[in-house]
């Protein structure tokens, strides 16, 4: 077990998540509306472990790769990232399910997810898997797995300042 395939694996389901919604077009909204509800749950969850695990031992470990500088330079733009795709989820709860709108405010999320998961699987988690050891990637897999079932019900969506949070993050720094 590794850490980039369980980040890779959930970027699949993701992924797959937003296009059963696609498929769904016409459903019952109450049908939509749990079947986003689910999907933003694992986007919510997902970002959070990957704040709390992987992008702490990222700041540690990486040099930069996939155009970006450095291991914080990578760690900012992805905080940065799961802002706008949880303002971008918050935007879809102020619609009614199956609406234009909604289905508009959907569009948007998947697009800011998308995004930001074709620049980690090129920088932060290639950088990782250059640096970090397999033990390492092992323990952060087993503990991503955990963080993501001891939460599997949603948590609280917050914003992070990147700034801050690569500050707060850095070697040494605790």
């Amino acid at each position: 077990m590794d850490i980039t395939d369980v980040i890779l694996n959930d970027h699949h389901d993701q992924r797959r998540m937003f296009a059963i919604l696609e498929e769904m077009r016409g459903a019952a909204p109450a049908d939509l509306a749990a079947v986003w509800d689910r999907l933003q749950i694992l986007l919510e969850v997902h970002a959070k472990a990957e704040e709390e695990l992987f992008y702490p031992e990222l700041l540690a470990l990486g040099t930069g790769e996939g155009g970006k500088d450095s291991p914080e330079d990578e760690t900012t733009d992805a905080i940065h990232d799961h802002n706008e795709i949880r303002d971008a989820i918050a935007d879809v709860g102020r619609h009614d399910a199956g609406s234009d709108e909604w289905w508009a405010a959907i569009a948007k999320v998947n697009e800011a997810n998308s995004e930001h998961m074709g620049e980690e699987e090129r920088e932060g988690l290639t950088d990782f898997r250059l640096h970090a050891d397999l033990d390492l990637r092992h323990k952060l897999a087993v503990s991503f797995y955990a963080f993501e079932a001891a939460h599997a019900g949603g948590i609280k969506a917050r914003d992070v300042d990147p700034d801050e949070y690569v500050e707060q993050n850095e070697p040494g720094s605790k």
